[in-house]
C-alpha cells in the first residue's frame, strides 16, 4: 500500500487537537510550578498570588497556542507531503 496523498486539514485538526492536549499538560505543570514558587515567595518582588494567576493564565494560553500552531503546521506538513509525493511517490506500508 502507498499513501500518496494526505488530507491537509484533515491531518492538521488531528495535529492540533494533539498538540492542544500536549499543551494543556505542559500548562498545567507550568501552574504547578507558578503556585509553588508564589506559595514559597520565591520572588519578592512579585506580589503574592501573581504567579498562581499567571500559572492559571498558562493553562488557559498554552493549550490555545500549541493547538493552533499544531493545527496550521499539520496542515502545512499534509500539503509538502502531497507536494513531494507527487514528485518522487508517496510512503509504502506493509500491512500484514
Amino acid at each position: 500500500m502507498v499513501i500518496t496523498r494526505i488530507g491537509a486539514w484533515s491531518l492538521g485538526r488531528i495535529y492540533g487537537a494533539i498538540s492542544a492536549a500536549f499543551g494543556l499538560l505542559l500548562g498545567l505543570v507550568f501552574a504547578a510550578a507558578a503556585l509553588i514558587g508564589s506559595g514559597l515567595g520565591a520572588n519578592d518582588d512579585i506580589p503574592a498570588g501573581l504567579g498562581g494567576l499567571l500559572g492559571v493564565g498558562a493553562v488557559i494560553f498554552l493549550p490555545l497556542f500549541y493547538g493552533v500552531a499544531g493545527l496550521l503546521l499539520g496542515a502545512l506538513a499534509a500539503a509538502l507531503y502531497n507536494f513531494f509525493a507527487g514528485m518522487v511517490g508517496g510512503v509504502k506500508i506493509d500491512v500484514t
